[in-house]
Parts: structure tokens; C-alpha cells; sequence
């Protein structure tokens, strides 16, 4: 039930102590797990303050030192530890701290288990797909970098980029790479670079170092604020046979800081090689385009139709003279041909004709309608009837044997 007070009738502080340490000494005792931070040794306790690797709070551990050196060896500052706890709420200091009951280490093997779990997780979720991964630009006008700081991991970076291509600029954001702050300062860092319209690229870089020491980056919030991202991330941690989480998650991974500088940035001397491959190919492609061209140019003009047009005009003028000269002969052999088929023509029709035959002492005997006389029969006594001759003609009376003479 809730405290009644008010101003008239407040309660006093040992009783809202008393009250927050019965709340308190409800929860029972936990496992709870974190990083030593601090560790000191006072007579048969140990003092801790175990910090979340994560968020940046911490709690105060009372640890007896049997407990502590249970394990062999103990842990120690920077250690990850799982410690069976009781939470205890001091009256007398309005202190809250745990008493530890027991406490182990983490150890390697299960760090790895527990990241294998996380990497199948996000894996499933599609965080580590390569169709969600971007590419980089080309020529980045501004490029992110999150180091720590005066670090050899920054170092690396804005020297080989320098060295590659002067003009390249950096806006550097150092952060913790190691320890409980870590992830909530590269979170941090990322998104204000992200936020930043002229950053282009990010690189998140540090040396090598341990399992333990790269812990962060294999952050869950870390790599979901990385697949957050709109602006593509190189993962550049440690060397080529470290693999954090944030490896997958981003959209190109450098094997070390040097290689992420390469990756992000052209070396201007191979770019003008490249250049000037292309031109000289282009070059190349142009002159044999021309040499081909001018070839058939050349082909065509030595054509005769072109080296000497007025040669295929006489040639054709020759034939023409040709053919009106074979019409002629042809022509005139036709005519000639033609002249004789007449005279022989003519010959025969003279030969045939009456009027020949008249002119050798013949004559024909026609009646008065113009009809020959073939018989002496066909003509009547007294008729008259007209003889012609070849030279002239005469009317004679007809006389029939045995008829009265006219």
C-alpha cells in the first residue's frame, strides 16, 4: 500500500529507509553480471563496483575475500564476472549495495557461446544480409572516423588517406574503444556522424587487442545502430583474424585501420594511371576507327568510277556509238534485203502479168459489163464486145458462124 504524508504529518528518514530496505531485501538474491571497475581489498572483504558493460551505471559489490579467491585465479580490474548476490539497503547510510554469495568469472569459451547466440539471432533477423549492405562513393567529400583518441588506429587512417588522396577530409569523433563506456560512446559518435548530411562514409577503427578487449563491438544495441545507419559504416577493428559482430553488420569490413583508408578512399596516382590507360586507350580505339575509315575512303576513290569518271562516260559513249552504228548496219541490211525481196517481187509480178502476155501478140475479149470472154460461146451474135491489146484497145460486133453477117 502507498505512504500516506502530507506536509502536516510527514514521516521521518528512518522510516522511508526502513521501508526502501524491507522493498528492497524482497527481491531475493540474483545473478547478476558485469565488469569490475574498481576492486579494493580491506581486511577479510573485498569492495567492488561492478559496472554494467553497456550502460554507463555501476553498483557497489561487498564481496568476502574467501569468495572472491574462490576462484582460481581471482578476478581481477577489467574483469567480466557472474556474481549469486543478495541486494542489501544500508539504514544507516541509505546506501544500496549487493553482498556477494559466490562469484565466476566469464569465461572465454562462454563469451564466445554467447556471441555465437547473438550472431545466429541477428543473423536471422537479416541484420548480416548482403542485400541490405551499400556501397561506398567513390570520392567521398567528407569521411567519418571513430577512434579513440590520439589513438595508432587514427593515425593510420588519416596519413595512408592524406597519402592517397590530399584533398580528402575527415571529421574524427573519439570515443572510447574499450571498457564499460565504449559502446555508449562509438553509439553515440555514429549517430551524430550519421546526423551530419556531409558525411558520406563512417570508419569505425582500433587496433588489435583480445576477445575481451573487442567485446563492444559485438554490442547488440551497437550493431543495431549500425544496421540503423543511413550513411554506409567500415568496420576496421582489430586485425585480419579478429572478427567482432560489428564486421558483419557493416557495409564493407577492412582487415585493419590502414586497409579501411584504402578501401574508402582512391590513390590518386592510380586513378591518373587509370585515366591516362583509358585515354590512351580511347586513343587507340579512335585511330584504328580512322585508319579503317580512310581505308574504304581510299578503296572507294580508287574505284574507276571515281578516279576517272569521265572514262566510264566515254566507255558508255562508245557503246552508245557502238549501237547506233550496229542499228544502222542492221538497218540498212533489212532495207537492202527488203529492195531485193521487191525487185524479185516485182519480176515475178511482170512476168505474170497480162499486160506481158499482151505485148507478145495476145489479146482479151471483154463484153460491155467488163467481164471476159473466155469461149466463143459465151458471146451473142451482133454483141458488141471490146478487144483490148497491149497498146490500145478496139469495139468489134460479134459474128457467129452460120449467123446473118451485120
Amino acid at each position: 500500500m502507498p505512504l500516506e504524508t502530507s506536509p502536516e504529518s510527514p514521516v521521518p528518514v528512518r522510516t522511508i529507509l526502513r521501508l526502501v530496505g524491507e522493498w528492497v531485501g524482497r527481491l531475493g538474491r540474483v545473478w547478476v553480471e558485469g565488469q569490475i571497475a574498481e576492486l579494493t581489498r580491506r581486511g577479510g572483504t573485498a569492495f567492488l563496483t561492478l559496472r554494467d558493460p553497456v550502460a554507463a551505471v555501476s553498483v557497489r559489490v561487498i564481496c568476502p575475500r574467501a569468495v572472491l579467491e574462490a576462484s582460481d585465479p581471482a578476478p581481477a580490474e577489467g574483469a567480466r564476472v557472474v556474481i549469486w548476490a543478495k541486494p542489501d539497503f544500508s539504514i544507516n547510510r541509505g546506501a544500496f549495495a549487493l553482498t556477494a554469495l559466490e562469484l565466476r568469472a566469464v569465461g572465454l569459451g562462454e563469451l564466445l557461446a554467447r556471441l555465437e547466440r547473438l550472431r545466429r539471432e541477428l543473423a536471422a533477423e537479416g541484420l548480416f544480409a548482403a542485400a541490405r549492405k551499400r556501397p561506398l562513393p567513390f570520392l567521398p567529400g567528407v569521411v567519418g572516423l571513430i577512434c579513440g583518441r590520439g589513438s595508432a588506429a587514427e593515425r593510420d587512417v588519416l596519413e595512408n588517406a592524406a597519402r592517397r588522396w590530399p584533398a580528402v577530409r575527415f571529421r574524427v569523433e573519439n570515443a572510447s574503444v574499450q571498457g564499460g563506456f565504449a559502446v555508449a560512446e562509438v553509439t553515440d559518435a555514429l549517430q551524430r556522424l550519421d546526423a551530419d548530411p556531409a558525411v558520406e562514409v563512417i570508419i569505425i577503427a582500433r587496433g588489435g587487442g583480445s576477445v575481451e578487449d573487442l567485446l563492444p563491438f559485438s554490442d547488440e544495441s551497437l550493431i543495431r545502430a549500425v544496421a540503423a545507419s543511413r550513411t554506409p559504416v567500415v568496420s576496421a577493428i582489430g586485425h585480419e583474424q579478429d572478427a567482432p559482430l560489428l564486421d558483419l553488420v557493416a557495409d564493407v569490413r577492412a582487415s585493419t585501420p590502414t586497409d579501411a583508408a584504402r578501401r574508402v578512399v582512391p590513390d590518386v596516382s592510380e586513378q591518373l594511371e587509370l585515366i591516362a590507360g583509358l585515354r590512351a586507350r580511347a586513343r587507340r580505339r579512335l585511330a584504328g576507327q580512322l585508319d579503317r575509315e580512310l581505308s574504304w575512303l581510299a578503296g572507294v576513290r580508287s574505284r574507276p568510277v571515281l578516279a576517272a569518271p569521265a572514262r566510264d562516260i566515254e566507255r558508255r559513249q562508245e557503246q552508245v556509238e557502238a549501237l547506233v552504228l550496229r542499228a544502222r548496219r542492221c538497218l540498212a541490211s533489212r532495207l537492202d534485203r527488203a529492195g531485193d525481196d521487191i525487185s524479185h517481187t516485182r519480176a515475178r509480178l511482170l512476168a505474170l502479168s497480162p499486160a506481158s502476155t499482151m505485148r507478145r501478140g495476145y489479146a482479151i475479149v471483154q463484153r460491155g459489163d467488163g467481164t471476159v470472154v473466155r469461149a466463143a460461146a459465151e458471146v451473142g451474135d451482133g454483141e458488141e464486145v471490146s478487144i483490148r491489146f497491149a497498146a490500145d484497145q478496139l469495139t468489134a460486133t460479134a459474128h457467129q458462124p452460120g449467123g446473118t453477117p451485120g
